[in-house]
């Protein structure tokens, strides 16, 4: 694919995270992953000669093909789509971060997992906060007991919170899930847990995340064109701006980005 609109792309979404945050006045700094899921190794070299070195993927078998290379190997790797328990072997090493913890015997097999490997592995807590039966994460009810488990598990490190928006334009609906995240976050750390990360928002949803204060988002489509097309202008603002920028599939593109 040609990916020769991914600067004017980045610089939009630079410029957004730079107006958003000036308008809501947030000053923190704002790592954006490039989703590289459904694109071949091109895309992760592209997305590493603009500088983007923060790099996703939702499966953990589309990303081993691309980490074990030598591009791969210069990038660093989030795990951003839900983690079956029989794949966490292949965490340890591999993934900077995973964002899509969401249950104490995955937890749990993680932490052993990563204790075989000599190592700890930074992780967020995903929460479903709008209570989307489709989408995966725990309930916004149960992630107080559940980060309390993670962040007792010697091999985890706990540093935050992830959620997914409904697909949907209703720019309100959106921030309710995002304010929501942010709203249980400062609850968990008046409990004593430091939590300093929030990964929300994604390509079509990304500027009211920022305005609730993120401080991950997720981009793929936003950054590299529509999967399997030769990318066109420089994409929208997110919800709230130019529209959508992709459409959900269902199943496991429900964490897409």
């Amino acid at each position: 694919m040609n990916f020769g609109a991914l600067s004017e792309r980045l610089a939009h979404v630079r410029g957004e995270i730079a107006r958003r945050q000036a308008a809501t006045g947030w000053t923190h700094p704002v790592t954006i992953v490039a989703v590289t899921k459904g694109f071949e190794l091109d895309a992760v070299e592209a997305a590493l000669a603009a500088g983007l070195t923060d790099l996703g993927e939702n499966r953990v078998q589309e990303a081993l093909a691309k980490i074990d290379t030598p591009a791969g190997g210069r990038a660093t790797w989030h795990l951003i789509g839900h983690l079956q328990r029989n794949k966490a072997k292949h965490v340890p090493g591999r993934f900077a971060l995973v964002h899509s913890l969401d249950a104490a015997a995955l937890a749990e097999e993680l932490d052993r997992r990563a204790a075989a490997h000599g190592t700890a592995v930074r992780v967020l807590l995903q929460v479903n906060v709008a209570g989307e039966t489709q989408k995966s994460g725990c309930a916004p009810g149960d992630a107080a007991p559940l980060a309390r488990r993670v962040a007792a598990l010697a091999h985890l490190k706990l540093e935050g919170l992830m959620t997914i928006a409904p697909f949907t334009d209703d720019v309100d609906e959106q921030r309710r899930t995002f304010r929501g995240l942010h709203a249980l976050r400062d609850g968990l750390q008046e409990e004593g847990l430091w939590l300093p990360t929030l990964s929300m928002g994604m390509s079509a949803d990304y500027g009211p995340a920022l305005e609730e204060g993120a401080t991950v988002i997720r981009l793929g489509t936003a950054l590299f064109g529509p999967r399997g097309t030769t990318p066109g202008p420089a994409a929208g603002a997110g919800a709230g701006g130019a529209g959508r920028a992709a459409t959900p599939q269902s199943g496991a593109g429900l964490e897409a980005a």
